[in-house]
């Protein structure tokens, strides 16, 4: 080998040698940024603040007349979140009787940082009673097995669909959509038509509170863009709503009951003055980098 060559080589190696381990850490370091969502594009997406959107009733609360989104309603990403991690945690609002509808759709979005165990459910959702009356929205429940569903309970029978096992998976953002129209209970999962099941009528019977939220699980969970409609939506509303992304407003204005964003509060911006009253709550803005957008 001539000594120009070898001259080459070793200049080569003393190169690797220095800073070979400098750009292997560079990598590693920019790889674990990478896991940790610093590099996701929601994460430095300019976010609406707390009640940024809302919906405009000129002429009170429930009425339908000239009705219409009033502030920055074009899907920004909230500021904040709901983060919920003791089992006390809840949002609740009273008077219930406008939330007790024969037909209803509720839709939100929310993220479990595991998948419940150990029996109870991350989240619950609507108005329910011992006597398996009303209806509620379950984020997790163990025995079935840990996927969220709707439960609908009349004449003391139970009706539950949940997404189906496999569907739901913790760690990332995810869109739940329950309906009744008042015979068939469905799941809906990140746009798409998940299952049906028969449910007859529903009774209000002993059931308390509006449950906004309310934790009996053992996992940390966020939750954001709660809606309830007093109608069963479409098919096409319900893939609308997850188009929408997080941040999107309300698709059915004259059957919009109630409207939490819970982007820094709790409070109701349907303009029908449902507002929330949370215990052991929190609502944090250090969310946006587990979330794609659909």
């Amino acid at each position: 080998m001539m000594a120009r060559e070898r001259n080459k080589l070793q200049s080569a190696m003393e190169y690797l040698m220095t800073y070979g381990w400098a750009i292997l850490i560079i990598a590693v370091v920019l790889g674990a940024l990478f896991q940790l969502g610093i590099f996701n594009a929601s994460t430095f997406t300019p976010k609406a603040p707390p009640g940024s959107c809302q919906v405009f009733r000129p002429n009170g609360p429930y009425t339908t007349s000239f009705l219409n989104l009033e502030g920055i309603c074009n899907g920004e990403l909230p500021q904040y979140v709901m983060e919920a991690t003791s089992t006390s945690a809840a949002i609740t609002v009273t008077p219930i009787a406008a939330l007790e509808p024969s037909k209803f759709t509720i839709s939100l979005w929310f993220y479990q940082t595991s998948m419940v165990s150990g029996g109870g459910y991350p989240g619950a959702i609507g108005v329910y009673s011992s006597y398996v009356q009303g209806y509620q929205v379950l984020l997790g429940y163990a025995p079935d097995p840990a996927t969220p569903g709707i439960t609908v309970g009349n004449a003391g029978i139970e009706h539950y669909e949940n997404i189906g096992t496999g569907t739901y998976k913790a760690g990332s953002w995810s869109h739940f959509v329950a309906t009744f129209d008042g015979n068939l209970v469905s799941a809906y999962f990140n746009g798409k038509y998940i299952s049906s099941t028969t449910a007859g009528g529903i009774t209000y019977s002993g059931v308390g509170s509006f449950y906004v939220f309310r934790n009996a699980g053992n996992v940390r969970t966020y939750m954001s863009n709660l809606q309830f409609y007093n109608a069963s939506l479409s098919a096409n509303e319900i893939s609308a709503l997850y188009n929408e992304g997080i941040g999107g407003a309300p698709v059915q204005l004259n059957n919009l009951v109630g409207w939490w964003p819970l982007n820094g509060d709790a409070k109701d911006y349907s303009g029908n003055n449902n507002n929330g009253v949370p215990t052991s709550i929190s609502f944090t803005n250090n969310w946006a980098s587990d979330y794609t957008p659909p």
